[in-house]
């Protein structure tokens, strides 16, 4: 089955207020069009011939820290963990997991808004959705292993609807993702993955999770050298392995790469 991407930028992009502003009625998702309940769907993007894709661009930062700056100029960190960021504080910065290098009790004071992927009560898993400028932020979350159990909804995955692109940070993933989170998450045109093998997935379940992603450009951050160059190469033969020379990538829905690409970053490799 092929997935449709929205023609058009989403109504709630072009009527969303510079800065903050956070709907009563959330918009509807172009990340889960056709994909919610359908765990079996393969995606495919479709852009009309005209269609002049607005660009956004991607930095690594460091770890597991990305900055998404979106065509609007909203600011995201993600992952954030206290890094000084290039240009100065972020609009946004989401923390996926309360883990001692995910996560800061002390955030830059100009950061506009601070995501975590916690709840606060136990419990009670935590639930973002909002619109910042011309970008869609949710969340969806899973499970964390805790001391030989699972702690449940410990972790979000953040997910970034912007310029008709599906941007989503898998955080400290630490199961495969069951048919329920491929539902809820939809489709993502990128996603930033998790290399460990140690407390997150090893290297053939994150491959599991990335392939029923279908997503075109994976992102591998969290570990880096070998480990990560070692990861990058089980998936030679599917996915063209790019090592970059720069910590920023600027893409849109109409440069996505095709046949997908396993990216590394220069600090990642």
């Amino acid at each position: 089955m092929l997935r449709s991407c929205a023609m058009l930028i989403p109504a709630f992009l072009a009527l969303a207020a510079t800065g903050v502003a956070q709907e009563a009625r959330p918009p509807v998702s172009q990340c889960q069009a056709i994909a919610e309940r359908l765990p079996q769907v393969k995606f495919a993007s479709f852009v009309p011939v005209a269609y002049e894709a607005p660009e956004v661009s991607i930095s690594f930062i460091g770890h597991s820290t990305f900055l998404i700056e979106s065509p609007g100029g909203v600011r995201i960190a993600t992952d954030y963990s206290g890094f000084l960021l290039p240009g100065g504080p972020a609009d946004v910065a989401t923390m996926n997991k309360a883990h001692e290098s995910h996560f800061t009790l002390t955030p830059d004071p100009g950061i506009g808004m601070v995501l975590h992927g916690w709840g606060d009560t136990p419990g009670q898993p935590i639930d973002h959705d909002l619109v910042v400028g011309d970008v869609y932020i949710r969340n969806v979350t899973t499970d964390i292993r805790a001391w030989g159990a699972f702690e449940e909804d410990g972790n979000s995955i953040f997910i970034f609807e912007v310029a008709d692109l599906c941007i989503g940070h898998l955080g400290h993933l630490h199961h495969e993702l069951a048919d329920s989170h491929i539902a809820e998450i939809g489709r993502l045109d990128v996603v930033m993955v998790p290399v460990d093998g140690g407390l997150t997935l090893g290297a053939e379940s994150m491959r599991n999770v990335i392939e029923r992603l279908h997503s075109s450009l994976v992102l591998p951050m969290h570990r880096t050298g070998p480990r990560v160059r070692d990861f990058a190469a089980m998936f030679e033969g599917d996915y063209d392995v790019v090592y970059s020379d720069s910590r920023t990538v600027t893409l849109s829905l109409a440069s996505l790469p095709r046949p997908p690409q396993i990216l590394l970053l220069q600090g990642v490799w």
